[in-house]
């Protein structure tokens, strides 16, 4: 069989070792060497320039619905979404879907649902509910990355919340496989106070909504987690985390010992509430955007390392889930739409900033996959996954909704002007995205949890 031999030359590329003029050439879809860019190239060249060329990006909470609420997203339109935005592999959330991932049946289902479908990789998350406790072994057994747990209402009847006390038998019986525990972290008692105020406040004005999830909700959520954390000695990580207040218990677990890790998301680095227009419900996401200067210290928090980590929590609906006519802002599905924008958004706000690509690549990239496994993915390096992205870091553009493509233009980011677009997204080694138009038939790989 005849080897598939690729180089892909360029000024600024980033490798583990920093970026530098290189060519990384590709042998069968894996990655064999980084070498400088004069070096003997190897069959197909392509010679970006300029560009920047990084590894693909590794979104660990993405929200795909399928099956049951395909017509919310499904496998096809989420992996051409995430082709375009750069990233080549995606964790699918346990809960949306029909059956939830609660069982070994159940993932089953749902990789039968993606099969032949997905343009980049694919893997799965497990969830925690309450009464399947026995089954997170086999579910753990079958492949999944991790398993989910809400602490608060998830939105969805067939994924009910946990209490803490039965998410703390959950995370002994984790800490026991090591596996990792992700957890919506909002305090469901906080949370029940606070919303009388949804009947009592304007259902269309943010404000209303936002008074509905306060920080101190967040805040008391991560200091449970932490203190299970502690106690049980199980891997956990808080999802979304929005409230910078909750970096307090974070760092104080963190102290303790815990082995907690925490993510935010591009809409909490970009939006603030204080732009977010009433009766906008493509802004509805919980926990809430916050405010500006909330926002500043979420990217200090990011800069230092005590949060680990970008992820899109890409959960979109239909457009009559979202309430786009009338605009009440309590009743609208909660989740934001953003999978194919999310290294354009936080590269956007992260230049200003001083950063670099580089740091974009640890945030999207290397760090998602040092945190649930994925040894092939996140580096430019030999060895690797030929998982390439080319990007233009200096190009403006103006985002179209109904251009993208997700299976529903409802984003808040319709009409934003953003900085940096992908240019070619290669998965293994294959090219499923070029200037504009995803190319070639599916080609992702459903994956499984390799052992730690």
């Amino acid at each position: 069989m005849t080897a598939t031999l690729l180089t892909i030359r360029g000024e600024r590329v980033v490798t583990p070792d920093g970026t530098r003029p290189a060519a990384v050439h590709v042998r069968d879809g894996t990655i064999a060497a980084v070498t400088d860019p004069d070096a003997a190239p190897t069959g197909e060249v392509i010679d970006v320039g300029d560009l920047v060329v990084t590894p693909g990006l590794v979104d660990v909470h993405v929200h795909v619905n399928e099956p049951g609420r395909t017509d919310w997203e499904g496998y096809a339109t989420a992996t051409r979404a995430a082709a375009a935005g750069g990233v080549t592999t995606v964790l699918d959330m346990p809960l949306n879907s029909v059956p939830s991932t609660v069982t070994a049946g159940a993932l089953e289902t749902k990789r039968a649902a993606a099969a032949g479908q997905c343009h980049v990789d694919v893997g799965f998350w497990g969830g925690i509910v309450p009464g399947n406790a026995d089954d997170l072994a086999d579910l753990h057994d079958a492949g999944v990355f991790g398993f989910k747990a809400f602490l608060a209402d998830s939105g969805v009847d067939e994924f009910e919340r946990v209490a803490p006390r039965q998410l703390e038998q959950a995370m002994q019986r984790l800490a026991d496989l090591d596996a990792l525990t992700l957890v919506h972290a909002e305090d469901d008692e906080v949370l029940a106070r606070a919303a009388v105020g949804l009947d009592e406040g304007d259902p269309r004005a943010y404000a209303t909504w936002l008074a509905s999830r306060p920080d101190e909700a967040e805040v008391r959520a991560v200091a449970t987690v932490g203190r299970l954390a502690t106690r049980t000695g199980a891997r956990a990580h808080v999802l979304h985390l929005s409230s910078a207040d909750a970096l307090v218990p974070l760092h104080h677990a963190a102290r303790s010992g815990a082995r907690l890790t925490a993510e935010t998301c591009p809409h909490y680095l970009a939006l603030t509430a204080e732009d977010v227009p009433d009766g906008a419900t493509a802004f509805k996401c919980a926990p809430p955007i916050r405010d500006a200067a909330n926002r500043d210290r979420l990217w200090t928090a990011l800069a230092d390392g005590t949060l680990t980590l970008v992820a899109s929590d890409h959960s979109p609906s239909t457009p009559e889930r979202k309430l786009v006519d009338t605009g009440d802002m309590a009743r609208a599905w909660g989740g934001i739409a953003s999978l194919q924008l999310g290294l354009a958004v936080v590269w956007t706000h992260a230049r200003p900033r001083g950063h670099i690509p580089a740091d974009v690549v640890h945030w999207m990239s290397a760090a998602p996959a040092r945190l649930v496994g994925l040894r092939r993915k996140g580096a430019l390096a030999p060895g690797f996954d030929a998982d390439v992205v080319v990007w233009d870091p200096d190009v403006t553009w103006v985002i179209d909704g109904a251009a993208l493509e997700h299976r529903h233009a409802v984003t808040p980011y319709d009409g934003a002007q953003l900085q940096g677009r992908v240019v070619t997204t290669w998965l293994r080694g294959h090219m499923v995205y070029d200037r504009g138009a995803v190319t070639g038939p599916p080609r992702g790989r459903l994956l499984r949890r390799e052992a730690r």
